[in-house]
């Protein structure tokens, strides 16, 4: 290998270290290290350098680039929120609530005094949240390495949740997929179905012929949820990014969305 070779390739690797740490200022290092890795290559520079230029002096491949970005770092972001202890349930916007077919039962639950009960299976639904959601990060970053330059554009110019979409749009399947099978391992780990029992049983006679137990899918139901709860907060740090110039942690988002205002 010449001199001049290993110099290049020198600056190959240096350029990814540097994205790297960029990507780790959002989430911290124990989340970042699994997603990075996920995403390993991503912003290597796949496209060629000699793209032309668009109209406010960024090539159409420093806008693909910096929309991948934008979308990992809210991924990231997200992900890491709601898959820790308590990132579902100690926060409102996206805590599981009691399944609609069994809100009489915890209504009647609570009136009799037994709101313990209620309140662990709705706990135990969360935990099992939380413990599913990191599963999204490789489909996610996925979905971003796949995104075309048309659909960077067409997300930079778009609403304020246009990436927000483009992940929906791209994963929503895949992840349930993924996640249900997940959730049903967690809701086994953290004693769902123990919990279901209880409640059940605790509510006695009250059942009657108000709610039909067969087409009751508690884990499809946690898997919905949590995917619900996923794409809010990914909606949450899009917006922040696009609208907070504090948000934007290297020059390249900068450039992007500045270059994007009206």
């Amino acid at each position: 290998m010449s001199k001049i070779e290993s110099e290049i390739m020198k600056k190959h690797r240096m350029s990814a270290i540097v994205l790297a740490v960029a990507g780790m200022v959002f989430t911290g290092p124990a989340i970042a290290a699994g997603w990075l890795d996920t995403l390993k290559g991503l912003f290597g520079g796949t496209e060629q350098d000699s793209a032309p230029a668009t109209t406010s002096g960024l090539s159409e491949i420093d806008v693909s680039r910096g929309l991948k970005e934008a979308l990992s770092m809210g991924a990231q972001k997200a992900i890491a929120l709601l898959g820790q202890n308590g990132g579902f349930l100690n926060d409102a916007q996206v805590r599981i609530p009691m399944p609609g077919a069994l809100s009489t039962i915890e209504k009647v639950l609570r009136q009799t005094g037994q709101s313990q009960i209620a309140d662990e299976f709705i706990a135990t639904m969360n935990s099992a949240a939380e413990q599913a959601v990191p599963q999204a990060a490789s489909i996610m970053g996925e979905a971003v390495k796949n995104m075309s330059v048309q659909d960077a554009a067409g997300i930079l110019s778009g609403p304020e949740d246009a990436a927000t979409r483009y992940f929906r749009d791209h994963t929503q399947d895949s992840l349930t997929t993924a996640m249900l099978p997940i959730v049903q391992q967690a809701t086994g780990k953290v004693g769902l179905t123990a919990s279901y029992k209880q409640l059940i049983d605790s509510a006695g006679g009250m059942l009657g012929g108000l709610v039909d137990m067969q087409s009751l899918d508690i884990d499809q139901y946690v898997t919905q949820k949590s995917l619900d709860g996923l794409f809010l907060k990914i909606a949450a740090e899009e917006k922040n990014i696009r609208a907070n110039p504090a948000a934007r942690t290297t020059e390249l988002l900068k450039k992007v969305f500045e270059a994007a205002k009206p």
